[in-house]
């Protein structure tokens, strides 16, 4: 008898291991990966934290302007945006898959790891280190186009919003101008939804970007949070 309640309880701790270790691997599966929700501990499960399960998920797949550098993941503007989904009272989280320093073709190798479930909305902000260090624009469209294609295959309901990026005439006029195109172009081909241009009011005032002049400060996030959830509140709605 003493043998079997033992083994009923290191059957149960066991138990309660599995459950933990299974809600873990689904909330925060990578350091990368940041939730503007929390999950309720699995050991206490209630209606609310059953609500938040079903939330579907905006996923924010981009470069240091979405991982927030230089910021607090809180002050990013795929956060603030989340915070405005929650003031809104609409059933969907945020989940921040920014990466600082990422270019297209980095997005493109990673994007079947973190499209491992469904999202109901995908903004794609990826293009602006690709433009600022000179890389064939030839490339950052058939990489920004994969990334697309992987993400149609991945959820194929999801609804894929294309933030537009401009960069200084550096690269000279043409490289600029084609640059700044091609985000419109793929948003057109792929019936996608376009965010213009994410920085507007932003880039290139100097109050609102630290002093590197080209990541938001707090301030510059809330406007960049504001642009896009002007596009972002009717698709939700």
């Amino acid at each position: 008898m003493k043998f079997c309640q033992n083994r009923q309880t290191f059957y149960s701790v066991i138990s309660g291991l599995l459950m933990l270790l299974t809600v873990w691997g689904c909330g925060s599966s990578d350091t990368k990966t940041n939730s503007s929700t929390t999950n309720a501990p699995a050991t206490q499960p209630d209606s609310k934290s059953a609500t938040a399960s079903k939330k579907q998920i905006v996923l924010f797949y981009g470069n240091s302007l979405t991982a927030g550098y230089g910021v607090e993941p809180s002050q990013a503007f795929p956060a603030l945006v989340g915070q405005k989904i929650d003031s809104a009272g609409l059933n969907y989280t945020v989940v921040n898959a920014g990466l600082s320093g990422e270019t297209t073709a980095g997005g493109k190798s990673r994007i079947s790891w973190v499209m491992r479930q469904p999202v109901a909305v995908f903004v794609l902000e990826l293009g602006g280190n690709d433009g600022l260090r000179g890389l064939p624009l030839a490339a950052t469209r058939q990489n920004l186009q994969a990334i697309i294609d992987t993400v149609r295959l991945k959820s194929p309901q999801a609804t894929i919003v294309l933030a537009g990026m401009q960069i200084p005439p550096n690269m000279g006029t043409s490289y600029t101008k084609e640059f700044r195109g091609l985000f419109k172009e793929l948003a057109d081909k792929n019936r996608a939804v376009l965010i213009p241009f994410l920085l507007e009011n932003v880039g290139g005032i100097p109050k609102l970007n630290q002093p590197d002049g080209i990541h938001p400060t707090p301030a510059g996030h809330k406007i960049v949070a504001n642009t896009v959830w002007e596009v972002l509140r009717p698709i939700l709605k």
